[in-house]
């Protein structure tokens, strides 16, 4: 075992844990989204734009966070 060794193994179980937090967010947002939907059907199209742009933005965060950690990893 090497002196990188944990830093590796935060770098994995960062990328991981914010990987995981992105989906359970993506997963609310689609939740709330149809609970929407099913509510004011009329409003769909408001309601299915604001979540791609809410979707998108986790997204963002998200690869910003595993580049973050792939980054440490290398380092």
């Amino acid at each position: 075992m090497n002196q990188f060794s944990l830093g590796y193994l935060a770098a994995g179980l960062g990328a991981g844990m914010a990987v995981i937090g992105a989906g359970i967010g993506i997963g609310r947002l689609a939740a709330a989204a149809m609970d929407g939907t099913a509510r004011q059907p009329t409003a769909t199209g408001d309601i299915r734009t604001s979540m791609i742009i809410a979707a998108a933005l986790i997204e963002g965060a998200t690869l910003f966070a595993v580049v973050v950690c792939l980054l440490l990893a290398i380092k």
